[in-house]
């Protein structure tokens, strides 16, 4: 799936907890961490009609898609929470995107990239589920949209909006954009 719905899904996972502003970012941030390494993308499309082209999206997109990089995100969380149980809802966070990933992320060509879980201590579990729509179909349109309308919903409702992970300020704006409640209905700051 894309990244976008991988994040207002964290976020609204998030949102299904009494977390502080920290904790809600660090379990949105784990629902798109997997996808780090598709920045690989970058450096391959600057390089690709060079002598040398750097291989990095083709070659490594969906490499940290793994339990060892899960658990490290996870361990990350503890140290700037301070909060096991925010790692345990990270922890999950980051399964949340592979299970996406596992039934929305068909290639145009109909191809399947298989999510290498146990690597890098083992080749031998490919995650992969033969009956995968494809990443444009029209179920990760409607899981998008009901993604962003539960957004707008909890903005209005709690008071808080994804912003909040970036900007105080620009938060309350957005929260005041969509009419929502001025004061948090819970401790979002």
């Amino acid at each position: 799936m894309s990244p976008v719905t991988h994040f207002f899904s964290g976020w609204v996972f998030a949102n299904c907890f009494r977390l502080d502003r920290r904790g809600r970012a660090a379990v949105t941030l784990a629902s798109v961490a997997p996808d780090v390494d598709g920045l690989g993308i970058v450096p391959e499309l600057l390089t690709r009609n060079s002598n040398h082209p750097l291989l990095w999206f083709s070659k490594y997109h969906h490499s940290l898609h793994t339990l060892a990089f899960a658990a490290v995100v996870s361990l990350l969380a503890v140290a700037v929470t301070k909060r096991w149980s925010v790692a345990a809802l990270v922890f999950l966070s980051f399964h949340l995107h592979l299970l996406e990933d596992l039934i929305g992320s068909r290639g145009p060509d109909g191809d399947q990239w298989p999510i290498p879980y146990l690597k890098p201590f083992s080749e031998r579990l490919q995650l992969v589920w033969h009956g995968q729509w494809a990443l444009n179909g029209w179920q990760n349109y409607v899981i998008t949209i009901a993604v962003l309308v539960a957004t707008v919903w909890i903005a209005r409702r709690k008071g808080v909006s994804p912003v909040e992970i970036f900007s105080k300020d620009a938060d309350r704006a957005v929260v005041a954009a969509l009419g929502g409640a001025s004061v948090p209905t819970y401790d979002a700051r």
